[in-house]
């Protein structure tokens, strides 16, 4: 009986129904004939998940498989025809797909009734050199020259809800003013996203946030709510505060008017933490919890950098960077599916380790090999017995 390899297993977690209908759409396979939109894909999925260092290495180990080809849809692999089409094809397309896969991911957790614990963040790409100069210079800033990656990341989902990719120059907030809220949802993110009519949105909005107070920001004291015993020493104060600045100056007004909390964490050997939030019923130290939390963003993308294909890059041109970028977030959303759908309960990196090292090999082709010697030497003795009885 046939069986498909495990990286064909994987990409059926891709919908071609609507990969097809987002091809027509952008008129992505416009006179192109021979590579298609669809082997595009394949082929920087399989870098991603192979590790492949270049085109090169990528176009001489993807060719090495050409009995599976078929199967992906997909014929022989030439550097320079995905280079063109990297160069190209609609980046929408990719970004449409990621999309796609990022609701498949949150479907689950919502049908349970799970907390729904955000964290919004974002993480710069350095892009410098021949190639790169040409349209990332004007952009770059005093730290970054490159592009920048924001994501929304589920932490009872483990992967990105949302993405975007910008200019190096592009705030975090203004990225910010652009999701949609959605009701009942704890956002988490830093001072990078201090806008008070960000946070009064979010208020109105019916979710709650929890982020930190700029050290300018002037408030006045309403209440000192008590300490918990269990929390002293690590609370350091968990106070009812408002805004005494409604007008913060050029003409700008300050719409939170509501009471906010503001908590002191303590850390060891540096500043305490000055936290803000609109949850005035959880306690100092759950609202602590939920800012730690905040690290497994910072992991997200220190994992991506180290286990994909997104710090360097196949071509040098804007779109071609772009598309390698979504598609280490496809390769990602993939894994976490894949092992989501296994219930697999191994990290992520053992799943794509275990996945790069047999990606073409056929589901349980080993263990149907055993039985079936099994089932063979079986029969033989069963015959031998029967010769001399």
């Amino acid at each position: 009986m046939f069986r498909v390899s495990r990286f064909a297993e994987v990409l059926k977690l891709l919908s071609r129904g609507f990969f097809d209908q987002l091809v027509e759409q952008h008129e992505a396979d416009r006179y192109r004939k021979r590579f298609s939109c669809w082997q595009q894909l394949v082929a920087m999925v399989y870098a991603q998940f192979s590790g492949a260092s270049s085109l090169r290495v990528l176009e001489s180990s993807f060719n090495a498989h050409s009995a599976h080809h078929y199967h992906l849809g997909c014929k022989e692999l030439k550097r320079s025809t995905l280079a063109d089409m990297n160069a190209s094809a609609p980046v929408e397309v990719f970004a449409q797909i990621a999309k796609q896969l990022m609701q498949q991911v949150r479907g689950q957790l919502r049908k349970e009734g799970c907390e729904l614990l955000y964290l919004l963040d974002s993480s710069s790409l350095t892009l410098k050199g021949h190639g790169f100069d040409e349209w990332t210079s004007e952009n770059r800033t005093r730290n970054t020259q490159g592009l920048k990656l924001h994501v929304l990341f589920g932490l009872s989902e483990r992967a990105p809800l949302a993405q975007a990719i910008s200019a190096a120059n592009l705030n975090d907030i203004d990225y910010a003013r652009r999701l949609p809220i959605e009701a009942g949802v704890i956002y988490v993110f830093d001072k990078g996203y201090c806008d008070y009519s960000w946070w009064w949105r979010i208020h109105c909005s019916k979710a709650r946030f929890v982020t930190r107070f700029k050290r300018n920001a002037k408030l006045e004291v309403l209440e000192d709510r008590r300490i918990a015993k269990h929390a002293q020493g690590f609370i350091l104060k968990d106070q009812i505060v408002r805004f005494a600045n409604k007008h913060p100056g050029a003409g700008r007004k300050n719409p939170y008017h509501l009471p906010l909390r503001r908590i002191e964490v303590a850390r060891e050997d540096k500043p305490p933490l000055v936290l803000a939030t609109n949850d005035l019923k959880r306690s100092a130290q759950s609202i602590a919890e939920r800012y730690r939390a905040r690290w497994q963003i910072e992991l997200f993308f220190k994992w991506i950098k180290q286990h994909l294909r997104i710090k360097g890059f196949f071509g040098k041109s804007e779109n071609a960077v772009r598309i390698q970028i979504l598609t280490a977030l496809i390769a990602y959303l993939l894994v976490a599916l894949y092992a989501k759908r296994h219930a697999l309960k191994r990290s992520l990196w053992l799943v794509l380790s275990e996945l790069r090292s047999t990606l073409f090999q056929r589901s349980d082709t080993e263990l149907h090999r055993h039985r079936r010697w099994r089932d063979r030497r079986s029969r033989f003795y069963s015959q031998q017995g029967a010769l001399f009885a």
